[in-house]
C-alpha cells in the first residue's frame, strides 16, 4: 500500500500584537527560541507521525511578513513540500482555514503557530474517528476551551472559557480530522449563521457544527503543552526547552566566561568576561562583553556590554549598554544608560 498524504495546516497570519515590539519587523513563528524560531519547533513535533503519511504543509501567511517565513523554510527546511496561502484580513481561525481549502482534501492537522506540544502521533495510524483534540488537564479551565465528553467518552461539544471548573480537559489548539472536506463545510456554515466572537470565526464553532452533523470525537492527552504567544510565556517555554534536551553548555564554553547551565549559545557569538546563565539562549554573531545574562533570549548579531540583564528578550541587532534589569526590545534597537 502506498502512502497517504496528510496534510498539515498551519494558521500564522495573525499581527501578533501580544509579542510586540518583536512582531514589528517578523512574523511570531520567526521568534527565537532556545536557539532555533518557534516554527522550527512546531515542524518537530510531528516528527512522531507515522510512516503511512506523506505530509505536506499548508501555512497561512499575513500579507506583509509572510516571504520571511518562505524564505525561512527554503533555507532551513528545504526537503518540506509547503503550500503558502495568504491572509489579508484578519478573520479568525475558521477564515484562514476556509482560505485554503484547495488544499485541504482529504485528512488534515490543524496546528497553531504559537503553541507546542509533545505527544505521540502515532495515534494518527488508521484512526477511526472523525476528529480528536489534543487536550491536556489543568488546574483552572476557566480561561480555555474545552472538550465536554458524554459518558461513552466522545466529544459531546467544545465550550469555550467555561464559567466553573468541573471540566478541566483544555484543548491545546492541535486537531486532527480525517476530511478536510467535511471541516470546509463545517466552517460554511458556521459562516452562514455567523457564528462570531469579536468579529472572529473560531475553529471551535465549527468542530461543533460537525458534532451537531454527527461526527464522532474523542479526545488525545498530550504529556507537555507550551505557550510561545507572549513573552512571559516564551520565556517560560526557553526555560523548558533548556530544562530539556536544548542545553549546549558543553560546547559554549569560553575562556574568562562563566557558563551556568542549561543556556543554548551559538557558536558564531563572541563573549568576553561574562556570566551567561541559567536559562540564556544567545543567537548566531551576538557580541557580548562583561555582561550579565539570566533568564533571557538574544537573537542575532546584537551587541550587549557593561550590563545585567534578566527574564528579557532582545531582537536582532540590538545595541545595549548600561545598568536595566529587564528588556523586551525589538530588532534594531538600542539603549545606553
Amino acid at each position: 500500500m502506498g502512502q497517504k498524504t496528510l496534510k498539515i495546516a498551519i494558521p500564522m497570519a495573525g499581527l501578533g500584537t501580544r509579542m510586540r515590539p518583536h512582531t514589528w519587523s517578523k512574523p511570531k513563528p520567526l521568534i527565537s527560541l532556545a536557539g532555533r524560531t518557534v516554527l522550527d519547533f512546531v515542524l518537530e513535533q510531528f516528527n512522531s507521525v507515522p510512516d503511512v503519511y506523506d505530509i505536506e504543509y499548508v501555512f497561512i501567511i499575513g500579507p506583509s511578513q509572510g516571504d520571511q517565513v518562505r524564505e525561512h523554510m527554503e533555507c532551513y527546511h528545504p526537503e518540506k513540500k509547503v503550500h503558502y496561502v495568504v491572509q489579508a484580513e484578519m478573520r479568525g481561525q475558521s477564515d484562514a482555514v476556509h482560505l485554503a481549502r484547495e488544499h485541504l482534501d482529504g485528512p488534515m492537522v490543524i496546528a497553531f503557530s504559537d503553541t507546542l506540544i509533545e505527544t505521540d502521533f502515532s495515534f494518527l495510524h488508521e484512526n477511526p474517528n472523525d476528529v480528536v483534540a489534543c487536550v491536556k488537564a489543568v488546574p483552572d479551565p476557566r480561561r480555555f476551551g474545552v472538550a465536554d465528553l458524554g459518558e461513552d467518552g466522545y466529544v459531546k461539544r467544545l465550550i469555550e472559557k467555561p464559567a466553573d471548573m468541573s471540566n478541566n480537559l483544555a484543548v491545546v489548539g492541535c486537531y486532527y480530522f480525517n476530511s478536510g472536506r467535511a471541516l470546509v463545510e463545517a466552517i460554511e456554515e458556521q459562516v452562514r449563521r455567523n457564528v462570531t466572537l469579536k468579529n472572529e470565526y473560531f475553529l471551535a464553532d465549527a468542530v461543533n457544527v460537525l458534532l451537531e452533523n454527527g461526527a464522532r470525537m474523542c479526545v488525545q492527552p498530550v504529556e507537555v503543552w507550551l505557550d510561545a504567544g507572549t513573552p512571559e510565556t516564551l520565556l517560560e517555554t526557553n526555560r523548558y526547552l533548556l530544562d530539556h534536551g536544548r542545553d549546549n553548555t558543553a560546547q559554549a564554553q569560553r575562556p574568562g566566561v562563566t557558563i551556568v547551565p542549561p543556556v543554548f549559545i551559538h557558536e558564531t557569538a563572541h563573549i568576553e568576561a561574562s556570566v551567561i546563565g541559567p536559562h540564556v539562549s544567545i543567537g548566531p554573531g551576538c557580541e557580548l562583553h562583561r555582561a550579565i545574562v539570566r533568564d533571557s533570549i538574544i537573537d542575532e548579531g546584537s551587541e550587549i556590554q557593561d550590563i545585567a540583564i534578566e527574564s528579557s528578550l532582545l531582537g536582532r541587532h540590538v545595541s545595549l549598554a548600561g545598568q536595566p534589569l529587564r528588556l523586551n526590545l525589538g530588532d534594531q534597537s538600542w539603549a545606553v544608560r
